[in-house]
């Protein structure tokens, strides 16, 4: 993200005019990383993402090292939540990246079939093959064709929640989603409701559905509702939105009620948990609530910021639902080759453990050493990642057309909203997702 990728969306404030200036400035040095004596010395590689704040900042770390080892300059231009409005208006308008970082399969899979993208090098793909699960290179696969390098994942079926409030209403953490319903009720007894639901991004309401379904559908069903192949008025699909309507139905679950969750937005939902005032006990997200804790409201994962996997629902088993940003390398691209070398040091251990030092990232690369990551908590979320291998399953609105399952006030994202609105008519919603999701795919 869902969005954002897999990480936090923040929508870039820049207009395409400031960014093309950006662009301009940052080419002739103003934030460029500088060169140095190497093989691509002289040359600018110039990567787009929807990265802003720390995470920006910390991947800049990265191509401050790829500029160290290869002498190439690099520019990093924010491309704002809609990646592909962003890649297609800088093709048509002669002025494309070298390299994109793509937070959906959906989307890099519309990339391909548009003719944007270069295959990854040899070099690249025999690296994902001996340092990445199967699953990883699959995704970034399209007609059989490697195309999408994933660097950066995330893992999406993490509750956090403030201890605190944990202490304070004598409860402890929930194994299964029926204790999870019963926790947040006494939460909301204790003083605090239970969730702060940030509905005001469509992104995280696919991932409460998504880890629900998974768990409670299994994986084959996940993977056949992902492709389209059974529809989204399945009864597997009415039931997971039954489930979920149990928590948005409910005022003492949802911080703020229904209307107050559709004002928040992501960073403002672990705000109310992890903020100055608190306003609810938990939040779920991905691994990168941690992140937002620690670098906006000064607290320490592992000690005042803890997080419990999503638990299993009516006897599943626990989820574990990702997401990633793939680096892919565009045909347009003034510096192509060298944005082929970027991926190349991309898929090394030694270009995820400069972020995973940084903090705030997850390697899906099964030979960055543990000892590399910032604190305990990424590492345990890193190390379950990785443990899953093959049976983690991708986001699965990310693997959508965007039409459907990444575009803001439209499809997926706007239908849920409204479902978060109102949870009365479940077998409704999902004849509203099946209209949305049928257009999608045959466009």
């Amino acid at each position: 993200m869902r969005r954002p990728s897999a990480t936090p969306r923040r929508a870039a404030a820049a207009s395409a005019a400031a960014l093309t200036l950006a662009l301009t400035a940052t080419a002739c040095g103003g934030e460029a990383t500088p060169a140095s004596g190497g093989e691509l010395g002289g040359t600018t590689v110039t990567v787009a993402g929807v990265w802003t704040g720390s995470e920006q900042k910390n991947f800049t770390k990265v191509l401050d090292a790829f500029s160290e080892k290869t002498g190439a300059k690099t520019v990093f231009v924010p491309s704002g939540d809609n990646v592909s409005t962003f890649v297609g208006s800088k093709i048509e308008g002669g002025n494309a990246p070298d390299v994109v970082m793509v937070p959906q399969v959906g989307v890099l899979k519309q990339f391909a079939e548009q003719g944007w993208l270069l295959p990854l090098s040899e070099k690249t793909e025999q690296a994902a093959d001996s340092g990445f699960a199967p699953v990883w290179k699959d995704y970034g696969t399209v007609g059989g064709t490697y195309y999408g390098l994933y660097f950066k994942a995330a893992h999406k079926s993490t509750v956090w929640y403030d201890p605190e409030a944990f202490t304070q209403a004598g409860v402890s953490e929930p194994t299964s989603f029926e204790e999870l319903l019963r926790t947040g009720r006494t939460l909301a007894d204790s003083g605090r409701p239970a969730f702060a639901i940030a509905g005001q991004d469509g992104w995280t309401l696919t991932d409460w559905f998504e880890n629900i379904y998974l768990s409670q559908a299994g994986p084959e069903k996940y993977d056949r509702l992902a492709r389209h192949e059974i529809p989204w008025t399945d009864e597997s699909v009415v039931r997971a939105l039954t489930t979920l309507g149990e928590v948005f139905g409910d005022e003492q679950l949802v911080a703020g009620g229904a209307q107050g969750a559709l004002r928040t937005d992501f960073p403002g939902s672990v705000e109310q948990v992890f903020g100055p005032r608190p306003g609810a006990g938990m939040v779920y997200e991905g691994d990168f609530v941690g992140g937002v804790a620690r670098d906006e409201f000064g607290r320490s994962p592992g000690e005042d910021a803890l997080f419990f996997p999503f638990p299993a629902v009516d006897g599943g088993k626990a989820p574990v639902v990702s997401g990633g940003d793939a680096a892919v390398v565009l045909k347009e691209g003034k510096n192509a080759d060298a944005g082929m070398k970027l991926l190349e040091f991309l898929a090394t251990p030694e270009a995820a453990e400069v972020w995973a030092e940084a903090g705030g990232f997850l390697s899906p690369h099964k030979e960055v050493g543990l000892g590399a990551y910032a604190d305990e908590t990424a590492r345990q979320t890193a190390e379950s990642l990785v443990a899953a291998g093959d049976t983690v399953r991708f986001d699965m609105s990310d693997q959508a057309p965007a039409a459907f399952g990444g575009t803001k006030g439209a499809g997926e994202w706007k239908i849920l909203q409204d479902f978060l609105r109102d949870p009365s008519d479940p077998a409704a919603t999902a004849a509203s997702l099946e209209a949305a999701a049928a257009k999608a795919y045959k466009d």
